[in-house]
Protein backbone atom coordinates (compact mmCIF):
# COMPACT_ATOMS: atom_id res chain seq x y z
CA UNK A 1 0.00 0.00 0.00
CA UNK A 2 0.97 3.35 -0.85
CA UNK A 3 0.12 6.97 -0.62
CA UNK A 4 2.77 7.99 -3.29
CA UNK A 5 1.27 7.14 -6.45
CA UNK A 6 -2.07 8.58 -6.27
CA UNK A 7 -4.72 9.23 -9.59
CA UNK A 8 -4.47 12.63 -10.85
CA UNK A 9 -7.60 15.06 -9.54
CA UNK A 10 -9.19 18.27 -10.22
CA UNK A 11 -9.52 19.15 -6.43
CA UNK A 12 -6.58 18.91 -3.90
CA UNK A 13 -4.63 16.28 -2.15
CA UNK A 14 -2.55 17.42 0.90
CA UNK A 15 -0.16 14.24 2.14
CA UNK A 16 0.74 14.06 6.73
CA UNK A 17 -2.60 16.68 6.60
CA UNK A 18 -3.02 17.60 10.62
CA UNK A 19 -6.76 16.65 11.08
CA UNK A 20 -6.73 18.40 14.58
CA UNK A 21 -7.36 20.97 12.24
CA UNK A 22 -10.32 20.25 11.39
CA UNK A 23 -12.18 18.69 14.29
CA UNK A 24 -14.27 20.64 16.86
CA UNK A 25 -12.14 19.10 19.92
CA UNK A 26 -8.79 20.03 17.76
CA UNK A 27 -7.35 17.46 18.99
CA UNK A 28 -5.37 14.10 16.75
CA UNK A 29 -2.79 13.36 13.98
CA UNK A 30 -2.63 13.80 10.76
CA UNK A 31 -3.85 12.11 7.47
CA UNK A 32 -1.67 10.01 5.18
CA UNK A 33 -3.61 12.04 2.67
CA UNK A 34 -6.48 14.46 2.86
CA UNK A 35 -8.54 14.95 -0.59
CA UNK A 36 -10.97 17.59 -1.20
CA UNK A 37 -12.68 17.10 -4.41
CA UNK A 38 -13.88 19.33 -7.00
CA UNK A 39 -17.34 17.29 -7.90
CA UNK A 40 -19.15 14.11 -7.83
CA UNK A 41 -17.42 13.41 -10.81
CA UNK A 42 -13.76 13.96 -9.30
CA UNK A 43 -14.42 11.92 -6.54
CA UNK A 44 -15.81 9.31 -8.59
CA UNK A 45 -12.86 8.93 -10.74
CA UNK A 46 -10.01 9.38 -8.28
CA UNK A 47 -11.90 6.44 -6.12
CA UNK A 48 -12.62 4.15 -9.59
CA UNK A 49 -8.60 4.67 -10.39
CA UNK A 50 -7.72 4.21 -6.23
CA UNK A 51 -5.73 1.06 -5.52
CA UNK A 52 -8.61 -1.55 -3.85
CA UNK A 53 -5.78 -1.72 -1.31
CA UNK A 54 -5.57 1.62 -0.03
CA UNK A 55 -8.09 2.73 2.65
CA UNK A 56 -10.83 5.68 2.42
CA UNK A 57 -12.11 7.14 5.15
CA UNK A 58 -14.92 10.24 4.98
CA UNK A 59 -15.34 12.81 7.32
CA UNK A 60 -17.41 15.84 7.66
CA UNK A 61 -16.85 19.04 9.48
CA UNK A 62 -15.73 17.09 12.56
CA UNK A 63 -18.44 17.79 14.60
CA UNK A 64 -18.96 14.30 16.40
CA UNK A 65 -15.53 13.13 16.10
CA UNK A 66 -12.08 12.36 18.22
CA UNK A 67 -8.72 11.67 15.73
CA UNK A 68 -6.39 9.95 17.63
CA UNK A 69 -2.70 10.91 17.99
CA UNK A 70 -1.08 9.06 15.70
CA UNK A 71 -3.82 9.84 12.68
CA UNK A 72 -4.63 7.83 9.77
CA UNK A 73 -3.22 5.82 7.93
CA UNK A 74 -5.58 6.27 5.00
CA UNK A 75 -7.42 8.82 2.44
CA UNK A 76 -9.36 11.04 4.37
CA UNK A 77 -12.25 12.62 2.18
CA UNK A 78 -13.75 15.77 2.71
CA UNK A 79 -16.19 17.14 0.87
CA UNK A 80 -16.77 21.12 0.24
CA UNK A 81 -17.62 23.60 -2.25
CA UNK A 82 -19.61 21.39 -4.70
CA UNK A 83 -21.64 19.75 -2.35
CA UNK A 84 -23.42 22.26 -0.26
CA UNK A 85 -25.89 23.00 -2.03
CA UNK A 86 -29.63 23.56 -1.00
CA UNK A 87 -32.52 23.72 -2.71
CA UNK A 88 -36.10 23.24 -2.00
CA UNK A 89 -39.19 21.98 -3.96
CA UNK A 90 -42.52 21.88 -2.45
CA UNK A 91 -41.84 20.43 0.78
CA UNK A 92 -38.94 18.34 -0.16
CA UNK A 93 -35.24 19.63 0.64
CA UNK A 94 -32.38 18.67 -1.35
CA UNK A 95 -29.11 19.35 0.41
CA UNK A 96 -25.14 18.63 -0.98
CA UNK A 97 -23.83 16.36 2.21
CA UNK A 98 -21.56 19.37 3.18
CA UNK A 99 -24.42 21.40 3.91
CA UNK A 100 -24.36 21.92 7.44
CA UNK A 101 -27.45 21.19 9.27
CA UNK A 102 -28.46 24.83 10.67
CA UNK A 103 -28.05 26.09 7.24
CA UNK A 104 -30.77 23.30 5.91
CA UNK A 105 -33.56 23.82 8.40
CA UNK A 106 -32.98 27.91 8.15
CA UNK A 107 -33.35 27.53 4.74
CA UNK A 108 -36.17 24.74 4.94
CA UNK A 109 -38.12 27.56 7.44
CA UNK A 110 -37.39 30.66 4.91
CA UNK A 111 -39.89 28.39 2.45
CA UNK A 112 -42.09 27.13 4.65
CA UNK A 113 -40.82 23.61 5.31
CA UNK A 114 -40.38 22.39 8.87
CA UNK A 115 -37.38 20.48 9.23
CA UNK A 116 -36.12 22.34 12.26
CA UNK A 117 -34.75 19.48 14.16
CA UNK A 118 -31.83 19.97 12.34
CA UNK A 119 -31.63 24.05 13.59
CA UNK A 120 -29.39 22.43 16.99
CA UNK A 121 -27.33 19.72 15.43
CA UNK A 122 -23.76 20.49 14.97
CA UNK A 123 -22.39 19.44 11.61
CA UNK A 124 -23.04 18.82 8.28
CA UNK A 125 -26.13 16.92 5.99
CA UNK A 126 -23.89 13.94 5.28
CA UNK A 127 -22.97 12.99 8.70
CA UNK A 128 -26.35 13.34 10.10
CA UNK A 129 -27.35 10.73 7.61
CA UNK A 130 -24.65 8.43 8.65
CA UNK A 131 -25.40 8.78 12.19
CA UNK A 132 -29.64 8.84 12.09
CA UNK A 133 -28.65 12.35 14.11
CA UNK A 134 -31.92 13.56 15.77
CA UNK A 135 -33.41 15.91 18.60
CA UNK A 136 -36.72 16.82 20.03
CA UNK A 137 -38.00 13.48 19.23
CA UNK A 138 -37.12 13.84 15.64
CA UNK A 139 -34.99 11.78 13.52
CA UNK A 140 -33.12 12.07 9.68
CA UNK A 141 -34.97 8.75 9.36
CA UNK A 142 -38.18 10.61 9.95
CA UNK A 143 -37.97 12.66 6.86
CA UNK A 144 -35.50 11.02 4.64
CA UNK A 145 -37.01 10.43 1.08
CA UNK A 146 -33.26 9.40 -0.90
CA UNK A 147 -29.38 10.29 -1.07
CA UNK A 148 -26.91 9.71 -3.82
CA UNK A 149 -23.37 8.80 -2.58
CA UNK A 150 -20.15 7.35 -4.47
CA UNK A 151 -18.74 3.96 -3.47
CA UNK A 152 -15.43 2.39 -2.38
CA UNK A 153 -15.16 1.45 -6.34
CA UNK A 154 -16.49 4.64 -7.54
CA UNK A 155 -19.75 3.74 -8.33
CA UNK A 156 -22.14 6.62 -8.28
CA UNK A 157 -25.60 4.97 -6.67
CA UNK A 158 -29.01 5.84 -5.73
CA UNK A 159 -30.17 5.12 -2.10
CA UNK A 160 -33.40 5.02 -0.68
CA UNK A 161 -34.67 4.45 2.71
CA UNK A 162 -34.63 0.30 2.96
CA UNK A 163 -30.55 1.26 1.80
CA UNK A 164 -29.90 2.68 4.70
CA UNK A 165 -30.67 0.90 7.55
CA UNK A 166 -31.27 3.59 9.66
CA UNK A 167 -31.25 3.07 13.58
CA UNK A 168 -31.17 4.97 16.79
CA UNK A 169 -28.20 6.98 16.24
CA UNK A 170 -26.63 5.31 13.47
CA UNK A 171 -27.05 3.71 9.62
CA UNK A 172 -25.74 0.49 8.02
CA UNK A 173 -23.51 2.06 5.64
CA UNK A 174 -20.61 0.84 4.29
CA UNK A 175 -17.49 3.02 6.00
CA UNK A 176 -16.02 3.43 2.35
CA UNK A 177 -18.58 5.23 0.88
CA UNK A 178 -19.23 9.48 0.60
CA UNK A 179 -22.26 10.43 0.80
CA UNK A 180 -22.70 13.40 -1.36
CA UNK A 181 -26.61 14.33 -1.48
CA UNK A 182 -29.79 13.56 0.39
CA UNK A 183 -33.49 14.82 0.03
CA UNK A 184 -35.54 15.45 3.05
CA UNK A 185 -39.01 15.96 3.26
CA UNK A 186 -40.60 18.04 6.31
CA UNK A 187 -44.27 19.36 6.89
CA UNK A 188 -45.99 22.36 5.83
CA UNK A 189 -46.02 25.62 8.09
CA UNK A 190 -45.62 29.60 8.57
CA UNK A 191 -42.11 30.14 8.15
CA UNK A 192 -41.93 32.66 10.74
CA UNK A 193 -43.35 30.70 13.12
CA UNK A 194 -41.05 27.90 12.21
CA UNK A 195 -37.72 30.20 12.34
CA UNK A 196 -39.46 31.67 15.81
CA UNK A 197 -39.94 27.65 16.96
CA UNK A 198 -35.77 26.80 15.93
CA UNK A 199 -34.39 30.19 17.50
CA UNK A 200 -36.49 29.33 20.78
CA UNK A 201 -34.94 25.63 20.91
CA UNK A 202 -31.41 27.38 19.96
CA UNK A 203 -31.50 29.29 23.12
CA UNK A 204 -32.55 26.82 24.99
CA UNK A 205 -29.80 24.57 24.16
CA UNK A 206 -27.35 27.25 24.65
CA UNK A 207 -28.45 27.75 28.42
CA UNK A 208 -28.42 23.73 29.03
CA UNK A 209 -24.90 22.95 26.70
CA UNK A 210 -21.75 23.94 26.84
CA UNK A 211 -21.90 25.22 23.48
CA UNK A 212 -18.83 27.65 23.89
CA UNK A 213 -16.70 25.24 24.61
CA UNK A 214 -14.46 22.38 22.38
CA UNK A 215 -16.76 19.31 22.75
CA UNK A 216 -18.05 17.23 19.74
CA UNK A 217 -21.48 17.18 20.69
CA UNK A 218 -23.69 14.39 23.62
CA UNK A 219 -20.34 11.95 24.11
CA UNK A 220 -22.52 9.12 25.04
CA UNK A 221 -25.77 7.69 23.46
CA UNK A 222 -28.83 7.28 25.85
CA UNK A 223 -29.57 3.75 26.81
CA UNK A 224 -32.31 2.82 25.22
CA UNK A 225 -35.81 1.82 27.02
CA UNK A 226 -37.60 -1.39 27.91
CA UNK A 227 -41.05 -1.96 27.89
CA UNK A 228 -42.53 -4.98 29.80
CA UNK A 229 -41.89 -7.42 27.87
CA UNK A 230 -38.00 -6.60 27.88
CA UNK A 231 -38.19 -5.48 24.11
CA UNK A 232 -35.89 -2.79 23.65
CA UNK A 233 -38.42 0.17 22.47
CA UNK A 234 -37.29 3.69 21.90
CA UNK A 235 -38.09 5.37 24.69
CA UNK A 236 -34.58 6.23 25.61
CA UNK A 237 -36.38 7.07 29.06
CA UNK A 238 -32.88 6.56 31.00
CA UNK A 239 -30.85 9.42 30.12
CA UNK A 240 -26.72 9.70 29.59
CA UNK A 241 -25.69 12.67 31.46
CA UNK A 242 -28.22 11.40 34.48
CA UNK A 243 -25.98 8.09 35.18
CA UNK A 244 -23.07 10.10 34.33
CA UNK A 245 -23.83 12.49 37.24
CA UNK A 246 -25.25 9.71 39.74
CA UNK A 247 -21.20 8.19 38.90
CA UNK A 248 -20.03 11.23 40.41
CA UNK A 249 -18.13 12.24 37.13
CA UNK A 250 -19.69 15.50 36.14
CA UNK A 251 -16.53 17.71 36.00
CA UNK A 252 -14.32 15.01 35.83
CA UNK A 253 -11.58 16.04 34.42
CA UNK A 254 -8.14 13.98 33.31
CA UNK A 255 -5.02 15.77 31.34
CA UNK A 256 -6.99 18.68 29.89
CA UNK A 257 -10.33 16.55 29.13
CA UNK A 258 -13.19 17.24 31.38
CA UNK A 259 -16.95 16.16 31.29
CA UNK A 260 -18.34 19.27 31.50
CA UNK A 261 -20.10 20.90 34.65
CA UNK A 262 -23.09 22.59 32.71
CA UNK A 263 -24.12 19.22 31.24
CA UNK A 264 -22.52 15.73 32.09
CA UNK A 265 -22.68 14.14 28.85
CA UNK A 266 -20.77 16.23 27.03
CA UNK A 267 -16.34 16.04 26.36
CA UNK A 268 -14.41 18.86 26.18
CA UNK A 269 -10.97 20.03 25.73
CA UNK A 270 -10.89 22.45 28.58
CA UNK A 271 -7.38 23.61 27.37
CA UNK A 272 -4.43 21.49 25.94
CA UNK A 273 -5.80 17.76 25.93
CA UNK A 274 -4.78 15.14 23.41
CA UNK A 275 -6.71 12.86 21.98
CA UNK A 276 -5.37 9.92 24.51
CA UNK A 277 -6.69 12.24 26.98
CA UNK A 278 -9.95 12.54 25.55
CA UNK A 279 -10.75 8.99 25.18
CA UNK A 280 -9.34 7.97 28.09
CA UNK A 281 -11.85 9.80 30.10
CA UNK A 282 -14.55 8.57 28.47
CA UNK A 283 -13.34 5.53 29.36
CA UNK A 284 -12.99 5.46 33.10
CA UNK A 285 -16.51 7.35 32.28
CA UNK A 286 -18.20 4.19 30.86
CA UNK A 287 -16.29 2.29 34.06
CA UNK A 288 -17.68 4.37 36.64
CA UNK A 289 -21.21 4.22 35.18
CA UNK A 290 -20.94 0.94 35.12
CA UNK A 291 -19.56 0.21 38.61
CA UNK A 292 -22.47 2.44 39.84
CA UNK A 293 -25.51 1.12 37.41
CA UNK A 294 -24.87 -2.01 35.60
CA UNK A 295 -25.34 -0.05 32.38
CA UNK A 296 -22.72 -0.05 30.15
CA UNK A 297 -22.95 3.69 27.96
CA UNK A 298 -21.80 3.50 24.28
CA UNK A 299 -19.80 5.62 22.73
CA UNK A 300 -22.09 8.59 20.68
CA UNK A 301 -18.86 10.25 19.57
CA UNK A 302 -16.52 8.55 16.48
CA UNK A 303 -13.31 7.83 17.07
CA UNK A 304 -10.84 6.67 14.85
CA UNK A 305 -7.06 6.62 13.90
CA UNK A 306 -4.10 5.13 15.07
CA UNK A 307 -2.85 5.41 19.11
CA UNK A 308 0.42 7.75 19.67
CA UNK A 309 3.30 6.00 18.31
CA UNK A 310 6.26 5.65 21.42
CA UNK A 311 9.22 6.74 19.69
CA UNK A 312 11.61 4.25 21.79
CA UNK A 313 9.88 1.27 20.15
CA UNK A 314 10.53 2.40 16.46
Amino acid sequence: MTFDDLPQVRGRLSHEKPLSELTWLRVGGPAAVLFQPADPEDLAEFLRALDPAVPVMPIGVGSNLIVRDGGLQAVVIRLGRGFNGISVEGARVTAGAAALDAHVAKRAAQAGVDLGFLRTIPGSIGGALRMNAGCYGSYVADVFVSARAVTRAGELVELGPEDMGFAYRQSALPEGMVLIEATLQGGVGDPAMLTARMEDQLRRRNETQPTRERSAGSTFRNPAGFSSTGRADDVHDLKAWKLIEDAGMRGARLGGAQMSEKHANFLINAGGASATDLEALGELVRKKVYETSGIKLEWEIKRIGDPERDPAAQ
